[in-house]
């Protein structure tokens, strides 16, 4: 099967007055149509700028390395500019940011901005777009979606927005849906019901679904894959039900380690000592090193990534030591 998306080698570099820092640094991957894979890791690990890079959407002092690709059906959409880049954004590929408040605009009412975006991808009359965009705010669970179309943001609750924010994404039925950390803002009850519908509509519609989260929780039910990264490089990659019951790198299984876990009438967990390194200091050898209690001589030397078992790689000299 050739996959969706194909991501090699991505780099970003971030220029800054005294040095050059490179916070995504050789990530690679893929994701077929239907499947969602899921990008974990702490706060600082790349997950974020991996997403925007893929739609050049960095931020002015960041630009792409020479020799980073991102085949869409074959296509390199990095090498993409102008027109034939905005054709791609939101018709092909739709994003999803965690704040809905944020990424909606104030002025405008909830249903002209579904339409819009309706009408910037589809050869569609601003009347069919206007019905387009109230179904598909119904589709999205909301109640008596024609009355929500003339409403503005603020006067929608943040599940709510986040509904609205999906409808704008799916409004010109794109290929591929990245959702960077679409529920982290809501609660626990409504984070489920979002969920659940990216988890249809990826079903129904054979989208390609790119989440990204650092609640372990919700990938564990959702993602088909993982991709586990830390300091701007995957470290572990493998289905999910395989990466939860058998973890190989230290790291991935210090972020399962610190779960919250029920015991008696206490939530216990496990945390990991440190926190992610400064791209500014990568560490030398391996760069979970310095926090790794399984730390032996050879993390002095960098780890390449390599297949453990079939669909499962690995970033650590203790999977190659193991074998």
């Amino acid at each position: 099967m050739t996959p969706l998306l194909e991501v090699r080698d991505l780099r970003v570099r971030i220029t800054l007055p005294a040095t050059t820092v490179t916070p995504v640094d050789g990530v690679s991957f893929s994701l077929n149509r239907g499947e969602m894979l899921a990008l974990v890791g702490e706060s600082g690990a790349g997950k974020s700028l991996t997403c925007l890079a893929l739609l050049q959407l960095l931020p002015a002092a960041a630009s792409l390395a020479a020799g980073s690709t991102a085949l869409l059906d074959g296509q390199d959409i990095l090498a993409l500019k102008g027109e034939a880049l905005r054709k791609i954004r939101g018709k092909r590929i739709a994003i999803v940011f965690q704040d809905a408040g944020a990424s909606l605009n104030p002025v405008l009412t909830v249903g002209d901005q579904v339409r819009e975006t309706v009408q910037a991808h589809l050869p569609v009359t601003r009347a069919e777009a206007e019905a387009r965009a109230i179904s598909l705010l119904g589709e999205m669970g909301l109640p008596e979606p024609a009355t929500q179309y003339e409403r503005y943001p603020h006067q929608l609750s943040g599940g709510m927005r986040q509904r609205v924010m999906l409808a704008i994404a799916l409004a010109a039925e794109p290929e591929l849906l990245i959702a960077d950390e679409p529920t982290s803002a809501l609660d626990v009850t409504v984070q489920a019901q979002i969920l659940a519908l990216i988890d249809r509509e990826r079903r129904t519609r054979g989208l390609g679904v790119l989440l990204v989260s650092h609640d372990l929780g919700v990938v564990a039910t959702r993602a088909d894959r993982v991709a586990v990264l830390y300091a701007g490089q995957i470290v572990e990659e493998a289905p999910t039900r395989e990466l939860f019951g058998a973890p190989s790198h230290p790291y991935t299984r210090g972020l399962l380690a610190a779960i919250p876990r029920l015991r008696g009438p206490f939530v216990a967990t496990s945390p990991m000592p440190g926190s992610v390194p400064d791209p500014a200091s990568w560490p030398s050898g391996c760069r979970f090193g310095p926090r790794c209690p399984e730390r032996f001589a050879r993390c002095d030397t960098t780890p390449e990534i390599t297949r453990h078992a079939p669909g499962h790689a690995v970033r650590c000299w203790l999977s190659e030591r193991a074998r």
